[in-house]
């Protein structure tokens, strides 16, 4: 590794460094002053790449600018914005945004010095901030990857949190460094905290948005309880125990044991699910109102007359002082007097000393009044009743305003989700060169849209397709609409000889999860090579089905071994190796260049997720011997190196 660069140093004549920031196993950031901008502070991000071949090299150049420019498309403000990328004396940085603030883990540590932790509001807002965040990044198909307190910062600014350092970058390093590197790792990609990151993400490589929610609530629950993940975590019930350290309300603790769930489907699948359930413990004042009809404004009827202007408020008081004088005695003048304002006494003595003088029954004019209006109202009374056995539909306006607000906003959440999964299909046939020339196919897919890419062939001829990139995934369908062939369904890339001649389809479509993703697909057709002018049938079909050589490997539990080989396209190296349930196994390709392993069951089934792949490792549920193939697209020297081990909790037992 390259040492640091002295403090002072300018580089690309524009950025001098001030300090270093911090340093890992993927590189080191550093403080630097940006003399193009005023001398604004920047973060300068220096990614090592592994030392190895040209092409290892160059590859992971080419790698680390495109996923630069996916980060760069993100504007957020709490997130760093990305200014540009450069590479000087063999080094490659990353220019972005310096934020000043404290991590939430230092945070932590001042709070535990103080005797003192986050309480349940403090990280609910923290949780409501960076939903948006997710939710900007997740809509784009980039998955954070690294969520965890070290990767927050309580901006000083404005006390927002900042999200920094994702896992996009690291990963990359990741993929390379396999290749060269002895692996004591636990899994095909390392990205990630251990504790924070979810088992898909540590075991297979795969990242959804249900696994940066999973890290969120685990960084949650360290800052609730002041504990690291290992402390709260039950590794023999697969379980976190974490609510006895943490006061909280079993409402909002529900909602994080459902981001903590071991099992991606049962976890919140988006972060509008998770705003959702936050929603009546942020608001509850919002959900009371709700629930309380609104009073009904005074009506124009029994209003003040319009002459005084202020008496237009006091209707409802005038209003409900007439009613009460008809309906029963009033009360002595005294009482209604002290209880009505000074504002509102101007018009109603009226209305209190005609009540009192006399009783309205035994004025004339006024029980001829009532009589009238009782006839009136009969007779209103009468014209309804026939009007509605005349016209049966008019009571159907007078209820359908009642169940329009209240169910509108119900059905308006859960009408959006149907309306998005509708599939679309796009279709497009391709001329490809029988030279075997490479056709490089980029374009853009959603989590509905599958993109098919017909090509006609012949039989006997070499097709070969391969993706750049984890958020999509091909499937090689033969004219009959079958898999062209073994590991063609749902894979990174495909290669064989077609059996015969049609058209084939490439189907392309994101990796379940993901939003949506970019895709880069190298195709490419070489002609059937041209007939022996010595009548030798028997070589021609040894292509399409190599022969497999297979050697059982007698192991030591915990010593890994070494085993160096040789293979092709024509022959594939099967290892045979035996494990016992509850036991790890691990297989890694140290050397050799475009060489993959396949894993497979005892039975001979493929082990899932373990197609075409360089590292792999899971522990053991089904006893038996193990089938480990070495599969190479041409003459290709490798090293293999596997390994059985004890799990933990074997070792823990004594077992």
């Amino acid at each position: 590794m390259q040492p640091p660069i002295p403090v002072g140093t300018v580089l690309q004549n524009r950025y001098r460094v001030l300090s270093i920031l911090g340093q890992g196993g993927f590189g080191r950031t550093y403080l630097a002053e940006d003399q193009g901008r005023f001398n604004e502070r920047c973060a300068l991000k220096e990614f090592i790449p592994p030392q190895g071949s040209d092409y290892t090299l160059n590859k992971s150049k080419e790698l680390f600018q495109r996923e630069a420019a996916i980060l760069y498309q993100i504007h957020h403000p709490q997130i760093p914005q990305f200014r540009a990328t450069f590479e000087e004396n063999h080094r490659l940085f990353l220019v972005q945004d310096y934020v000043d603030g404290k991590t939430y883990r230092m945070l932590l540590n001042d709070r535990k010095v103080q005797g003192s932790g986050f309480s349940e509001a403090e990280i609910r807002s923290l949780i409501q901030n960076l939903l948006p965040v997710l939710a900007e990044i997740h809509g784009k198909g980039i998955i954070h990857r690294d969520i965890a307190p070290d990767n927050i910062i309580l901006r000083r600014l404005d006390n927002m949190p900042v999200l920094i350092d994702f896992g996009v970058v690291k990963e990359i390093v990741t993929r390379f460094h396999q290749s060269l590197d002895s692996l004591e790792t636990v899994s095909p990609t390392t990205v990630g905290k251990l504790g924070y990151a979810p088992s898909e993400q540590i075991q297979t490589g795969r990242a959804y948005p249900s696994s940066d929610l999973y890290a969120l609530a685990v960084t949650a629950i360290v800052l609730l309880t002041g504990r690291e993940p290992h402390e709260l975590y039950d590794d023999h019930n697969l379980t976190w125990q974490w609510q006895q350290a943490a006061k909280v309300s079993p409402e909002f603790a529900a909602i994080l044991n459902r981001m903590l769930s071991y099992r991606p489907g049962d976890r919140y699948a988006s972060t509008a699910e998770v705003m959702q359930a936050l929603q009546p413990l942020t608001d509850p004042a919002t959900v009371i109102q709700a629930s309380i009809p609104p009073i009904p404004a005074p009506s124009p009827v029994v209003s003040p007359p319009p002459r005084p202007a202020p008496a237009t408020p006091a209707a409802p008081d005038v209003s409900h002082m007439q009613t009460i004088a008809i309906g029963r005695r009033p009360e002595p003048a005294t009482s209604r007097t002290v209880s009505v304002p000074q504002h509102r006494r101007q018009t109603a003595p009226a209305v209190i000393r005609s009540s009192s003088e006399t009783s309205i029954w035994d004025n004339p004019l006024a029980v001829l009044g009532i009589g009238l209006g009782l006839a009136t109202v009969t007779g209103v009374a009468a014209w309804a009743i026939v009007s509605a056995v005349l016209n049966s539909s008019q009571p159907t306006p007078i209820n359908s305003p009642t169940p329009t607000p209240i169910v509108s906003p119900t059905t308006t959440p859960t009408a959006t989700p149907t309306a998005t999964p509708s599939p679309i299909e796009y279709s497009q046939r391709l001329d490809l060169p029988e030279t075997g020339e490479l056709r490089v196919l980029q374009g853009h897919l959603k989590a509905n849209e599958t993109v098919v890419y017909v090509i006609s062939a012949k039989q006997n001829q070499t097709f070969s397709a391969a993706l750049e990139g984890e958020g999509v995934l091909l499937t090689v369908l033969a004219p009959d609409q079958k898999l062209a062939g073994e590991r063609s369904d749902r894979v990174l890339a495909w290669q064989g000889v077609l059996p015969f001649t049609g058209d084939y389809a490439v189907r392309l479509s994101p990796v379940r999860g993901i939003a949506e993703s970019d895709f880069k697909l190298n195709l490419s057709l070489q002609a059937a090579p041209e007939p022996s002018p010595s009548p030798s049938p028997s070589p021609s079909p040894s292509p399409t089905e190599p022969t497999i050589e297979s050697s059982p490997l007698p192991l030591s539990l915990g010593e890994p071994l070494i085993v160096p080989g040789r293979a092709d396209e024509t022959v594939i190296k099967r290892y045979l190796v035996n494990v016992e349930p509850g036991q790890i196994l691990s297989a890694a390709i140290v050397d050799g260049t475009a060489v993959t392993l396949n894993i497979r069951y005892p039975n001979g089934q493929l082990v899932e997720n373990a197609s075409m792949i360089n590292n792999w490792q899971a522990q053991i549920t089904e006893p038996g011997e193990y089938q480990i193939d070495v599969i190479a697209p041409q003459v290709t020297n490798f090293t293999l190196r596997i390994l059985v081990k004890e799990s933990p909790d074997q070792a823990g037992s004594g077992n």
